[in-house]
């Protein structure tokens, strides 16, 4: 691989590290199996894009709007898990389908390009390096900031309350804890991280698209199974940290795939990658250890 290359890869694993962050905060932390994110993905890149070109937006503004759009999506979700006892993972379902249409609507189309229109990255060109260095740093104290202050969050008596509603929602109840409320603000802000990543992706690679969401679930459930089996941590602090390693990680491992000529993979193959890596950490991880998979040497 090239420098130009690892750097893009470094760039767009920072971009899901953000999907990581909020994959961990409903399924490891709510034990919530939230699908929203395939939806909320591309709603916050459709906001984002719209506001910039047709309301002429800031783009560190229009970003934050994506945020907030995603936060009304995943809220949706749980306000229909929780008021109407709908299953999570059907209520997931039905919201993200629901934001296909509604994203082709905000676009006024399947997609909307970013040409000619300053990004957030723009905001540094006075530091004078090209794009494919100074992006990759930006991203990098962006995803930084999130994983920083989801780790402050988790240690305040709110964050304790969320993490107490989703490893025992029927203890927390019993010590006041609203779990209804961890779920709808929980689910939300996941799904507000989500959409502010699907914007700076957009912003990224000149476009958002309608299906640009699709496989971002498994993108970021393979990020925080593969950085919970290389980092395994009781911590917060590690937990977040493996979550942002494993989605930069999963990008080396598939771009080093699709660059080994030998395999014989193509750029149709990413799923496959992706399912294949998901399923060797997930053995790892129930194992325990390579030598449980192949039995102790000399037995």
């Amino acid at each position: 691989m090239s420098l130009y290359e690892i750097l893009g890869t470094l760039e767009t694993g920072f971009i899901f590290g953000i999907v990581a962050l909020g994959a961990y905060l409903t399924f490891q932390v709510l034990d919530f199996p939230d699908l929203t994110i395939e939806g909320s993905f591309p709603l916050g890149a459709a906001v984002a894009a719209t506001l910039m070109v047709g309301g002429d937006w800031n783009p560190w503004l229009a970003t934050l709007a994506g945020g907030v759009a995603g936060f009304a999506a995943g809220f949706l979700t749980a306000l229909l898990n929780v008021r109407f006892k709908i299953l999570h993972i059907l209520a997931g379902i039905l919201v993200a389908i629901s934001l296909y249409s509604i994203n082709l609507r905000i676009m006024s189309g399947p997609n909307k390009p970013l040409l000619q229109v300053d990004s957030v990255f723009d905001s540094f060109d006075w530091v004078g390096l090209p794009g494919y260095i100074i992006n990759p740093i930006i991203l990098g104290v962006i995803v930084l900031v999130f994983k920083l202050a989801l780790d402050a969050f988790l240690s305040t008596g709110w964050g304790i309350s969320m993490r107490a509603a989703g490893a025992n929602p029927a203890m927390a109840e019993a010590n006041g804890v609203n779990v209804g409320n961890m779920k709808l603000f929980g689910v939300g802000a996941a799904n507000a991280m989500t959409a502010i990543s699907g914007a700076l992706f957009a912003q990224i690679f000149g476009a958002s698209d309608a299906y640009m969401g699709i496989g971002v679930i498994i993108i970021g459930l393979a990020s925080v199974i593969v950085g919970m089996s290389v980092l395994p941590s009781r911590t917060i602090f590690l937990a977040t940290l493996a979550c942002v390693i494993g989605a930069t990680l999963y990008r080396f491992a598939v771009a080093l795939a699709l660059n080994a000529d030998f395999l014989g993979f193509q750029a149709s193959d990413v799923q496959v990658i992706t399912a294949v890596l998901v399923m060797i950490a997930l053995i790892v991880k129930q194992s325990g250890s390579l030598r449980k998979i192949f039995g102790k040497r000399g037995s």
